[in-house]
């Protein structure tokens, strides 16, 4: 069974016209189950004046409102435990996974038996895609409480790899466990995974050598595809990483590297991607960059129907080297990160590629967003790791965030090495004071 490199090498090689027949179909099946079974979907769809009958063409999904993370909150628990965007009654749900509430309140996110073996059957697809197969040891390294990317764990098994269920557990546990089974690959966090080679080193283990870690997946967070934090991680560990994406409002990873690093082939026989400008919703070409909308085109417990992520990015249609047919998305950052500084767009990923570039800071930081007579302005704290002074990693980090960004910093300091606060999972980098400021204004 699958002895070349697809997983399922018909559909992931799918022409773009027969891949977009398949979504077509898929996809008026999936807004008729919406309005027959989902309270908030019909209700909100009359309001619009549309109806699925009225779907001919990928196109004309444009016509149906956006939901977003303020609908899921909204609607959850309304009406039933699962809320009016579910279109499946509670007994045919058979697993929930929660958000990480970083946006705001948790929402629940349920699947069907068939959801979740689908679910599952997608992530084997990405596993095998980056390169996991029978012969591997695989360690997931990832939050196993009720975090949507627990169960993909089952997908690895799919491979035929041994996995070794870990979950986020201390350093020291994990670096017991890569020592003495020897896994191949792992997934975690890129902050952790960072983290976890300084504190091996640390230790006396020197991860390229003392360990087997061929394969590193991460996700959670914006590094695996910034190109400085990959080298940083690569550096560390020797090993080949691969980024994968996803979110709970779906399912685990749906979307990944290929062996050519060029993007993330995101599942499009279950997920509809379109792109919006941040400003009006008007949608924009492939290619274009904007906000990704993602619309869930075989999910049944609660189908997700022109979902704003949130995300910032683009979609590449066009074939890649790897023989594979599916979009490939980039994402730049989250649209609640983006500030504006003079009249730039700052995103923390810009202020992560030039630290994780500089050899003499470590790879640990922070920002701080924050107003100042009516100005947004921006603080990076940072780890001197070198022999120079304090005052001469300022001038260094000043200046290459201006070069880089086209704003400085309006503070930057300098702490000692291993004093900033390390992440078992997603790393909390940016701190937006904003909200604090306006507030005390107001006397609140």
């Amino acid at each position: 069974m699958h002895k070349n490199k697809f997983w399922n090498e018909e559909l992931e090689t799918l022409s773009r016209k027969q891949l977009e027949a398949l979504q077509l179909k898929s996809l008026q099946e999936e807004l008729a189950h919406a309005y027959a079974n989902s309270p908030y979907y019909k209700r909100a769809w009359d309001e619009a004046g549309v109806h699925p009958g009225d779907v001919k063409t990928l196109a004309e999904l444009t016509k149906f409102p956006f939901i977003d993370k303020k609908t899921q909150r909204d609607t959850q628990g309304v009406g039933s435990f699962l809320g009016e965007l579910a279109a499946v009654p509670e007994e045919d749900v058979v697993f929930v996974s929660t958000s990480s509430g970083s946006t705001g309140v948790p929402t629940l996110s349920p699947f069907t038996a068939q959801d979740f073996d689908e679910f599952q059957d997608t992530e084997a697809r990405l596993f095998w895609q980056a390169g996991i197969r029978p012969k591997d040891r695989y360690v997931h390294a990832l939050n196993f409480a009720l975090y949507v990317g627990g169960p993909d764990v089952i997908g690895a098994q799919r491979t035929g790899a041994l996995c070794i269920w870990v979950g986020a557990v201390p350093s020291e546990r994990l670096l017991f466990v890569l020592k003495t089974y020897q896994p191949t690959a792992i997934w975690t966090s890129p902050s952790y995974i960072i983290a976890l080679g300084e504190k091996a080193l640390q230790s006396g283990i020197d991860p390229k050598k003392d360990l087997s870690i061929k394969k590193i997946i991460v996700a959670g967070e914006m590094g695996g595809s910034i190109g400085a934090t990959r080298q940083a991680i690569t550096d560390i560990w020797g090993a080949e990483l691969y980024d994968f994406y996803g979110l709970s409002d779906i399912f685990g990873a749906c979307a990944a590297h290929c062996e050519h690093h060029d993007g993330l082939h995101i599942a499009e026989d279950h997920i509809y991607v379109e792109t919006v400008d941040l400003n009006t919703g008007a949608l924009l070409p492939p290619g274009e960059r904007g906000e990704l909308v993602f619309t869930t085109l075989r999910k049944k417990a609660r189908p997700i129907i022109r979902f704003r992520t949130g995300d910032i990015g683009r979609i590449d249609i066009s074939p890649c080297k790897c023989g594979r047919t599916h979009g490939r998305i980039y994402v730049d950052g989250r649209k609640d990160d983006m500030f504006i500084v003079s009249a730039v767009n700052v995103y923390p990923s810009d202020v992560e590629y030039v630290i994780r570039a500089l050899p003499e800071i470590s790879n640990e930081y922070t920002i701080r967003i924050f107003e100042e007579n009516y100005t947004c302005k921006y603080e990076v704290n940072v780890e001197n790791v070198s022999d120079q002074s304090d005052t001469a990693i300022h001038e260094l980090v000043v200046n290459a965030l201006k070069a880089r960004i086209g704003v400085k910093p309006a503070i930057v300091n300098v702490h000692p090495n291993g004093t900033l606060e390390r992440s078992t999972h997603k790393a909390k980098r940016v701190i937006d004071q904003r909200t604090e400021t306006v507030a005390k204004s107001q006397g609140e």
